[in-house]
């Protein structure tokens, strides 16, 4: 099994992810975004695969939205 992939802040970015650090932290808090992983002191990353699931996810909330109007 492969080891998970970790993103670090900036690389939110590239993804689509402009957040501020404290926006991310407020969503973290109401599990309205993926959980960060402490990598060491004072530093964070993401799971890839949980930052894509939830770009994903946000993608067919809208495509539904779409449908249902």
């Amino acid at each position: 099994m492969a080891a998970p992939v970790l993103i670090s802040y900036d690389r939110l970015k590239t993804k689509g992810i402009s957040l501020s650090k404290v926006q991310l932290w407020k969503l973290e808090k109401r599990s309205a975004f993926p959980r960060r992983v402490r990598t060491s002191p004072g530093r964070y990353a993401w799971v890839e695969a949980e930052i894509d699931a939830y770009i994903s996810a946000k993608i067919a909330e809208r495509d539904a939205a779409m449908v249902a109007a």
